[in-house]
């Protein structure tokens, strides 16, 4: 007996053409999570988020770094968003939740199933991934990315261009760990030596290890961004 194996919607997708009948499944399937985001999240009133790897557990001082942060943002009002898995994400999520805050997860549906960790008042699952990053930029007025990996660096980078092409308002993008961003940071450096960035867009990034420096870069920009608050309709299903 053969074990049955998942294959995940976005692999099925980016396999090339599938038949009409699929490729106009896939357009309606797209549509309802983005409308099931859009209903759970449109009233988390301002916030953070916050990326960074999920293979951290709670006895890492990145986790513990996380979990302040997640407090401290909680205590300057803002909702914690995260990708609502374990590491960083968890830890974010912790510390937002035990200040009493909103703690918003956007958990993914990956072959080997991520579980929504348990540290959130408000989750959304996604089966794509596209979609699940739009929503974790879309709700968010700064955002702090803490060591991670490959999926790290991608919602690092994406969120970058979307600021630097003008799609995103010029929000905060935070980036804590020094050291261990350094070799970014070069990069970095080396791009306007190439001229492939402009010498005024190393100012999209801001370096720092210290937690009330971060929060402090972060608040300056908070009255120029913030958006009046709707009121959510229970009618609709939404808040």
């Amino acid at each position: 007996m053969q074990d049955h194996v998942i294959i995940h919607p976005d692999k099925e997708f980016l396999s090339g053409p599938n038949s009409r009948g699929k490729e106009f499944l896939f357009i309606l399937r797209v549509f309802f999570q983005f409308l099931n985001g859009f209903r759970k999240l449109h009233f988390i009133g301002p916030c953070i988020t916050v990326f960074g790897s999920a293979r951290f557990n709670e006895d890492h001082v990145h986790y513990q770094q996380a979990q302040t942060l997640g407090r401290k943002l909680s205590e300057m009002g803002f909702a914690v968003m995260t990708g609502g898995g374990p590491g960083i994400m968890e830890a974010a999520n912790r510390g937002a939740f035990e200040a009493g805050g909103k703690s918003i997860g956007c958990n993914i549906v990956l072959p080997h199933e991520q579980l929504p960790n348990p540290y959130l008042t408000k989750e959304v699952t996604f089966k794509y991934f596209f979609v699940r990053k739009v929503l974790l930029i879309k709700y968010s007025y700064a955002f702090v990315v803490m060591p991670g990996g490959f999926g790290t660096m991608d919602e690092l980078f994406e969120t970058v261009t979307l600021i630097q092409t003008g799609i995103l308002n010029n929000f905060p993008v935070v980036l804590i760990g020094k050291e261990f961003f350094k070799d970014i940071r070069e990069m970095v450096d080396v791009m306007v030596q190439e001229g492939t960035v402009s010498p005024e867009d190393l100012n999209l990034l801001y370096y720092t290890d210290d937690l009330e420096d971060a929060t402090a870069y972060i608040r300056k920009f908070i009255k120029e961004n913030y958006k009046v608050k709707r009121k959510a309709s229970w009618l609709l299903g939404e808040g």
